[in-house]
């Protein structure tokens, strides 16, 4: 726990009251009960329900605000807000900055202050060790320019030949393409140097890798991951770490995403064809849901053998297609490692980008439960995925603030996007994508007993 920050209330009914956080997590300030940090009516009534928004990754702490009635304000200057005769909508779209907050400094918000408390502890020291069952083996050397990423790696390539354990996984393959590139790093087509067969090599770049204890959670991520094994998830074969840069091989499909197909076939697929693909991908989560996974974190921050992984990022872009015995097959895939990457503070990326790459398929609990998702969440997801697929569009109407607008704009009913779908599959769809007060299904089992009932 290298850092922790401390907001303390030092004014009114709640002084003294105090909020600590040591992770990467997100905190919702305002008087709805849904809020992490809700100030009741009765303690005072200049708060909006959502008011703002804090994005927490120790020791940086960033500020946003929401389109509040009253204003935040630090140090007592005003950092958002509506104006006079501002309508919410209107202020929202003003898309308000966020602002990095330091020790000492003050938030206030209607007549509550809050004292921000940021107390840093040296990290631990930093070994030269493989990571295999150890610690990382960390290097440290200035960032990696993105553009010369595929030069660095055919030079580590070359360089793990003859040197034994030490980028083990690396001396095996060759690399003929990158196939995509994403905010964290690239993916590029591989190939092992004695089987010939084909892989996707994942490489992910830390923004910040100076902390093991990052390094570590991350690590364990890639432990659960390397666990799963079902024919409906892109199975992670193998991984290292060298050079602060993190290699993932993975199966590989020609086949590609369903966003491929869907941009392939006019930017939607045919009923059948979508519900074959929804049917695999549940049947993935179910297994993924209910899997043993090696690290399992507790309430007292260690770690136990468990059951169960939430996805996090369940879209048709990580639904990925290939052709078993002639029948089109599904596969989730990325099985959550932007988010994990995210969630392990390696990213440097605030909240409002990292939401902004993907919001159509984020239920709102994934906003209020940041740290603590739960497989409903991925349920919700596949049934955003499902309805995309039938009708091209978002379940929700999007403006200006991502956030906002998955808080407050509830799904359209998927009848007004095309009145040709069904309408006992439609009313399926309607109903796993309610989300208050919670997401109807709370099970992938759920979800499919239902729509195997209506399936035309």
């Amino acid at each position: 726990m290298p850092s922790t920050i401390t907001l303390t209330i030092t004014t009114g009914k709640l002084t003294g009251k105090q909020y600590l956080f040591d992770t990467r997590t997100t905190c919702l300030i305002g008087r709805n009960d849904d809020c992490y940090l809700s100030i009741p009516c009765d303690i005072d009534r200049r708060i909006s329900r959502y008011h703002c928004l804090l994005d927490i990754n120790p020791p940086d702490i960033k500020i946003k605000d929401l389109g509040s009635l009253n204003g935040t304000y630090i140090n007592n200057q005003k950092i958002g807000g509506r104006q006079s005769g501002q309508s919410p909508e209107e202020a929202r779209n003003l898309n308000f900055p966020e602002y990095d907050l330091q020790n000492g400094d003050q938030i206030t918000i209607g007549d509550i202050v809050f004292s921000v408390s940021i107390k840093t502890i040296q990290p631990q020291p930093i070994n030269n060790q493989n990571h295999g069952s150890q610690t990382p083996r960390l290097i440290q050397q200035p960032p990696h320019n993105k553009n010369n990423l595929f030069e660095i790696i055919q030079k580590l390539i070359k360089s793990a030949i003859g040197r034994g354990n030490e980028l083990k996984v690396l001396s095996n393959y060759q690399i003929i393409q990158s196939i995509g590139k994403g905010g964290f790093g690239e993916v590029y087509l591989a190939q092992h140097s004695q089987t010939g067969k084909k892989v996707a090599l994942k490489v992910m770049l830390p923004e910040i890798a100076q902390d093991e204890n990052n390094i570590k959670m991350f690590m364990r991520e890639i432990s659960n991951l390397k666990s799963l094994n079902h024919p409906h998830v892109v199975k992670l074969l193998d991984d290292d770490y060298a050079e602060n840069i993190f290699f993932l091989v993975m199966e590989y499909y020609e086949a590609g995403n369903v966003d491929d197909l869907m941009q392939k076939l006019g930017g939607k697929l045919p009923l059948d064809m979508a519900l074959q693909i929804i049917l695999q991908v549940l049947d993935g989560l179910i297994y993924t849901h209910n899997a043993e996974i090696p690290y399992v974190k507790l309430a007292d921050g260690g770690y136990q053998k468990g059951k169960g992984l939430v996805h996090r990022d369940i879209k048709p872009q990580n639904i990925f297609l290939c052709n078993i015995n002639g029948k089109l097959t599904a596969k989730i895939g990325d099985y959550g490692l932007a988010k994990s990457f995210d969630l392990a503070g390696l990213t440097g990326q605030t909240l409002t980008k990292t939401i902004g790459g993907t919001p159509g398929f984020i239920p709102r609990q994934q906003l209020l439960k940041y740290r603590t998702p739960d497989p409903s969440m991925d349920v919700w997801a596949a049934a955003a995925s499902l309805y995309n697929m039938l009708t091209g569009d978002f379940p929700r109407n999007f403006t200006k603030d991502p956030f906002i607008d998955i808080m407050e704009n509830d799904p359209v009913a998927i009848l007004q996007r095309d009145s040709h779908i069904p309408q006992s599959l439609a009313r399926v769809i309607d109903l796993a994508l309610i989300e208050k007060p919670q997401i109807y299904f709370q099970s992938a089992v759920d979800f499919k007993k239902e729509l195997m009932k209506v399936i035309p």
